[in-house]
């Protein structure tokens, strides 16, 4: 028996996105449910989505209020935002409020398939509490803190650990700046500590620190840890 098909709960109030969406993501097996405005989409969460694409420029209430609600009501639920290009304090925002990732207006429909992929990895990775993550060569043993590429141990400060642990838990999903520093220093709000650490941390973990594959720059937001294949 076939499993049924995932729903994508899309939440924008411009049909002609909502039919690309519906039609883009329906040749994958995705079920659309659509919702034109916030209140809508409130009432179908309810039906317990399996992810949420959520624009943020909605008629009836602000986009980051919604995620606000959503996440309430739901911590689980992947939340990909659509996002246009000159927003980029949105973004921030919408990603310190707990959405795993964003993308921007106008997208490519393989690269929106290939983040709604991450975002669903994402979810079984945190909440299948996989004691040993591993992507490429590296591997991260969170029970036994042993960090390895391919067979080589790695040794890290206690720092760099704890921003190697909080990048593994959330792999594939993008930290804000603030983000890091909060969990890290709690009281710092100078990025250039965090750029410190994870220059050092790609010294260690990267083949070629210049051209990381592993930990990667999202230009003036945060990091993000590659997700397994």
């Amino acid at each position: 028996m076939n499993a049924p098909p995932l729903r994508v709960l899309v939440i924008d109030d411009e049909p002609p996105i909502r039919k690309l969406l519906r039609m883009g993501l329906g040749t994958q097996g995705y079920r659309v449910i659509e919702a034109p405005d916030g209140r809508s989409a409130l009432d179908h969460m309810r039906e317990k989505p399996d992810l949420v694409i959520l624009d943020l420029g909605l008629p009836d209430m602000q986009g980051l209020e919604l995620l606000r609600t959503m996440r309430t009501r739901d911590e689980r639920v992947p939340i990909v935002v659509l996002s246009s290009r000159d927003d980029e304090v949105a973004k921030v925002q919408a990603l310190d409020l707990g959405a795993d990732d964003y993308v921007t207006k106008p997208f490519g429909m393989d690269e929106l398939l290939a983040r709604i992929r991450a975002a669903l990895r994402h979810q079984l990775q945190v909440h299948g509490e996989r004691p040993i993550f591993r992507v490429g060569d590296l591997s991260v043993d969170l029970v036994r803190r042993i960090v390895k590429t391919g067979d080589k141990e790695v040794k890290l400060s206690p720092k760099e650990y704890e921003l190697l642990r909080l990048l593994v838990q959330h792999a594939g999903k993008v930290l804000t700046h603030r983000f890091l520093l909060k969990e890290l220093w709690s009281d710092l709000t100078d990025a250039q500590y965090l750029r410190v650490y994870v220059r050092q941390l790609r010294q260690k973990i990267e083949a070629d620190p210049q051209r990381p594959q592993y930990v990667l720059t999202e230009t003036g937001i945060g990091y993000r840890l590659r997700a397994p294949e």
